[in-house]
């Protein structure tokens, strides 16, 4: 998957187009927010459970970046996973699982300009990960944690106008210490604001 990413993000900036598009965008800061779909499954070992283990959960994202000219940009973001809890029962005795997990990102983005309205783009990077667990009951796995991870997003962009934009990626966070529960994943869906 990490050579995958790799080899998206340099063959979109080797593709580069030169349109209206990129070129609106050089030496321009950007905003924006987005809606972060992703996937939650929380596996205790021997356990029964009397809610759902599996499930998909939309949450948000808020990023900024700036574009050095048609193909390069930098960009850094924080996205909230949200949180989720889980009900099972290991041998007639009850228990609960929550996570509350987040991430911090910057990364670099080359962008492929397909016309003067549309673009297609790959960024990689790192991720700072957190992930807040706590347990009751026989599944042990209380914790904090935090690890750096490789970033690394696909994705299409659509102008509106000159200044607004709305995109859709899939985005890949990288591993967490402690993964119960939250996936690496996400589909974003997002709209930024250039200066």
């Amino acid at each position: 998957m990490k050579k995958i990413l790799f080899a998206l993000v340099a063959s979109a900036a080797a593709l580069a187009g030169t349109s209206a598009y990129a070129a609106d965008d050089a030496g321009t800061a950007y905003i924006g927010a987005g809606v972060v779909g992703s996937h939650y499954k929380f596996d205790v070992p021997g356990a029964t459970s009397t809610s759902d283990r599996s499930g998909d959960k939309a949450t948000g994202k808020i990023f900024g970046g700036y574009n050095f000219d048609k193909t390069w940009a930098i960009e850094g973001g924080y996205t909230d996973f949200g949180k989720k809890g889980y009900d099972y029962t290991v041998g007639g005795a009850p228990g609960h699982v929550q996570t509350k997990a987040d991430s911090l990102y910057l990364a670099g983005k080359g962008t492929y300009t397909v016309n003067d309205q549309v673009a297609v783009f790959g960024k990689l990077g790192v991720a700072r990960n957190h992930n807040d667990v706590s347990t009751t009951g026989i599944a042990s796995v209380t914790g904090d944690s935090n690890k750096t991870a490789l970033y690394g997003s696909v994705g299409a962009e659509y102008a509106i106008n000159k200044n607004v934009k709305v995109s859709l990626e899939y985005e890949n966070y990288g591993k967490n210490n402690i993964d119960l529960g939250r996936k690496n994943s996400a589909i974003t869906a997002g709209v930024r604001y250039n200066f």
